[in-house]
């Protein structure tokens, strides 16, 4: 393999230089984040979104072949996905599917058709809270995550638009209505990681039902849903102009907590908590939405300006570079959930303490998106 790995040149976009530094250290796009044998998973569906994107651009062949690669060892020619199982309802399991639409549209492959599909079905039988918002997950019953609404409504309503004349736009509206009116801290304006409608949950307040901390890393999930999901709203839909508000108040509510550094720590609203630290994922998606926000139109043009800035202080803090010119992104937050077992509280302990790792794709996705939308 040494032999085959790509130079990271100096003069190439930070785009290109953060897909080439993937694809060295993961030749295949199953392999992403050292996992063991394909699957399929959220993290390289987010990963393989970024390096589409990067295609369209470039249109360089190399970049469409590493997803579409991925694509064909996990959908069989009928259209089934390995090792998916829709009766777990992980809302997780959406999120690749998101690469699907433009493989489809290339090839006309009737499997990434067929697996479309089979992903909008379980959309439809999703488990919902009282209040019509989708569960996080079958193990997780009347909790929404703001983590599930990147996961699913950019696919949803990509796909009511592209196959059913966007009959669904409302629904998909009513999931973000949802975290507008329960996940939001009326003191700060932020949003807590999650919500557990029926309040049974350990972790779950007892008078809102919201979990015990702001984390940067939801709120960016959160904010690129929006964001990607307002690409197929017409500007005449109803519900359009209520979305970008919402767009608009959160990211108001983040440059009070936005470091000097242009960073966001991993706590948002905590900047001063004992070993609470500057987060490079969180912050990565934070810089894209507040980019594609003023790109779309959506945002007021000075937040493109904010976006620049702390996107230097992204490359200044966490960029660092290996042989042949590899990018490393350090000091990510591992991944961190509510509940299960053992059981996690939520609290800002929980957050701040839970391990920390180099190169987490989630971060090198997110610089890399956040790159594609300033054309840095």
């Amino acid at each position: 393999m040494g032999q085959n790995k790509y130079v990271v040149e100096k003069e190439l976009k930070w785009s290109e230089k953060t897909a080439l530094s993937i694809i060295n250290k993961y030749p295949k796009a199953w392999q992403i984040d050292g996992t063991e044998k394909p699957k399929w998973d959220y993290k390289t569906g987010f990963a393989l979104l970024a390096f589409e994107k990067l295609y369209q651009k470039t249109q360089n062949p190399k970049y469409l072949d590493y997803v579409k690669e991925y694509a064909n060892e996990l959908i069989d020619s009928s259209g089934n996905i390995s090792g998916y199982d829709a009766r777990e309802n992980n809302i997780d399991y959406i999120n690749p599917g998101k690469i699907l639409f433009e493989l489809y549209d290339l090839t006309k492959e009737e499997r990434y058709h067929k697996a479309l599909v089979l992903l909008r079905n379980q959309i439809e039988n999703q488990p919902r809270t009282a209040s019509g918002g989708f569960w996080h997950k079958q193990i997780y019953p009347n909790q929404m995550w703001l983590d599930g609404l990147y996961m699913a409504e950019p696919f949803y309503a990509r796909y009511t638009v592209e196959y059913e004349k966007g009959k669904r736009l409302d629904d998909i509206a009513k999931q973000f209505e949802l975290v507008q009116n329960h996940f939001r801290d009326k003191k700060t304006g932020l949003l807590y990681h999650a919500w557990g409608e029926s309040k049974q949950i350990a972790w779950a307040n007892p008078e809102t039902g919201t979990s015990p901390t702001i984390w940067s890393r939801g709120m960016g999930w959160y904010m690129m849903a929006l964001v990607d999901a307002l690409d197929y709203y017409p500007n005449n839909h109803p519900k359009q102009k209520e979305l970008v508000s919402y767009l608009n108040k959160l990211a108001k509510a983040l440059l009070a907590y936005k470091d000097k550094s242009g960073l966001w720590f991993q706590v948002t609203d905590k900047p001063a908590l004992k070993d609470n630290y500057l987060e490079p994922s969180g912050s990565a998606m934070l810089i894209y939405a507040f980019a594609k926000g003023v790109n779309k139109g959506y945002l007021p043009s000075e937040y493109k300006a904010i976006a620049k800035k702390s996107f230097d202080g992204f490359i200044k803090e966490f960029v660092r570079f290996g042989e042949n010119g590899e990018l490393n992104i350090i000091n990510v937050s591992s991944n961190v959930g509510l509940g299960g077992k053992p059981f996690r509280d939520g609290s800002n302990e929980y957050y701040i303490n839970g391990k920390k790792k180099d190169n987490s794709s989630i971060a090198l996705t997110a610089f890399m998106m956040s790159a594609l939308e300033l054309d840095k």
